[in-house]
């Protein structure tokens, strides 16, 4: 049987219990929270003032954080990429309207509250140009993405579990950073958003686990050939008007890695984690060629971190056409 057709197969196993996972992972959307929960109330007669109070606050953000916060914006209002990417996968069938599709619907549900959310708000803050912020956003939806996953779905919930813990960082980084400037109501937005996107990383781990105990040298060689070609992120392709595809996402990166929101270092600590949540060290049955996966990936933690120990972050700020200096301090 080709290696295809097993995964195939595992998938199908374990779509028997995607409705536990449902049940589990995600919450019904009468219970779950709104982005207008969290914003001036537009049918309010107080709307005017929680607006002005909001912009006074949004004052007291630097530079890098406004950077920080529209690249996260941008990277989540991409999510039509992400669905139909997940869609194509191995054993997701939209037609059939199978087990995994279900989950994947619901799952983009969740997550399009994350963009509505922070995108009214920086509308509403006046920090930011909003109109280069829609047309970067329409730019990345329209390039797409490429993962290095192909259609395969170990390598997809491989991807998808460090995604989900890498987003969470950040936008916890940015929750505490928030407070610390004063906005609480940002704050708690982007705590929000962070508790979402760990307990969508917890699903998607779980996924791995699973097949971990149904093929596991398979899965071994698809989270080796993971961590070996790199975790790209979903903004990757990010640019702004005007511009080709280039230093953009780098630049973004930069910024997000001067003020600690995410790092080098968080990339390799995920990366750990990830180890240790899955008990690489302890999964038997292994084939000789996913022994050595095993090998590479218990070593790969350790000679990261000494590689971005070494790395330089530029100490300028790139000026982005989404956020002019003027308007922040």
């Amino acid at each position: 049987m080709s290696i295809k057709n097993i995964r195939l197969e595992v998938m199908q196993f374990l779509e028997k219990n995607v409705d536990s996972f449902v049940d589990q992972y995600l919450i019904p959307v009468e219970k779950i929270w709104q982005p207008t929960d969290f914003l001036p109330n537009s049918q309010s007669d107080t709307f005017f003032d929680e607006v002005k109070e909001l912009r006074e606050i949004a004052k007291e953000l630097p530079y890098d954080f406004w950077v920080t916060l529209v690249g996260d914006t941008i990277t989540e209002e991409a999510l039509p990429t992400y669905e139909s990417w997940l869609m194509d996968v191995d054993g997701i069938d939209n037609v059939e309207r199978n087990g995994w599709s279900k989950w994947i619907r619901q799952w983009t549900g969740e997550e399009n509250r994350h963009g509505d959310l922070l995108n009214k708000y920086l509308y509403l803050s006046g920090r930011v140009n909003m109109r280069e912020v829609e047309i970067t956003t329409q730019h990345l939806i329209n390039d797409g993405f490429d993962i290095g996953t192909g259609r395969d779905p170990y390598k997809n919930f491989v991807y998808t579990s460090f995604q989900e813990l890498a987003t969470y960082v950040s936008h916890n980084r940015v929750a505490q950073m928030a407070k610390k400037y004063g906005d609480n109501k940002l704050s708690k937005m982007c705590k929000m958003i962070a508790g979402d996107e760990m307990r969508h990383h917890h699903a998607y781990s779980e996924f791995v686990n699973r097949i971990f105990q149904v093929d596991p040298s398979e899965m071994m060689l698809a989270f080796q050939y993971m961590m070996k070609a790199k975790i790209v992120m979903p903004a990757h392709f990010l640019r702004e008007s005007g511009e080709k595809i280039s230093t953009a996402f780098e630049q973004f990166s930069d910024s997000a890695q001067r003020i600690g929101v995410y790092t080098a270092a968080d990339y390799v600590d995920i990366m750990q984690k990830l180890i240790d949540k899955w008990e690489i060290d302890k999964i038997s049955g292994l084939t000789d060629e996913a022994e050595k996966a095993r090998d590479y990936l218990m070593k790969l933690p350790g000679r990261m971190a000494k590689i971005s120990e070494r790395l330089v972050i530029p100490k300028e700020s790139h000026i982005f056409k989404w956020v002019e200096p003027a308007l922040v301090r």
